[in-house]
């Protein structure tokens, strides 16, 4: 067992169990857990952060109509089963946010997107591990509010790792 294994089976205990699940109560009881891709060492990445000189605060609209606000870090460049993309690294009053949205977007992966935390290394390296991926929230309910994807952070390309889409009928 993987650390990351470890990880996923505490979510998924806290979906089933924990009373701030994102799943409503009759979602939890039918739960047997997410679903993911294996673990992809390929896309476990130190990247190297290309700054943005203007630091622009970007307002992303939610899953709600809400907005949140964020600013623009910084870009990367890295190659996914030899195709080139690019993603753009935000920052926020938590930390680093990294939402995209890959090839399989609203087929395999959730259609608004994915999220990730990049861990600062320094002198403007990132882990970007996108075996930890992960569905907003209003992956699973929709009262929940999660910002929607930049544009500039939708790949061509996909990313087969991480979470996978929630497989709940009940909530599209």
């Amino acid at each position: 067992m993987s650390d990351l294994d470890d990880l996923r089976r505490e979510k998924d205990a806290f979906f089933k169990r924990h009373p701030q699940s994102p799943l409503t109560p009759e979602q939890q009881r039918a739960f047997t857990g997410l679903s993911y891709y294996p673990e992809n060492p390929a896309l476990r990445l130190e990247v190297a952060v290309e700054a943005f000189e203007s630091r622009d605060v970007v307002e992303m609209q939610t899953s709600t109509g809400d907005v949140q606000r964020y600013r623009r870090h910084g870009r990367f460049r890295f190659e996914v089963a030899g195709q080139p993309a690019e993603l753009t690294i935000y920052a926020g009053e938590h930390g680093y946010f990294l939402p995209f949205a890959d090839a399989l977007a609203g087929r395999e992966t959730y259609g608004a997107g994915r999220y990730l935390e990049p861990e600062p290394l320094g002198g403007g390296r990132f882990l970007v591990d996108f075996n930890q991926a992960y569905n907003p929230y209003c992956a699973y309910n929709p009262n929940w509010s999660c910002p929607l994807t930049p544009f500039e952070n939708r790949l061509k390309v996909p990313i087969r790792a991480g979470e996978k889409v929630f497989p709940d009928a009940t909530h599209e």
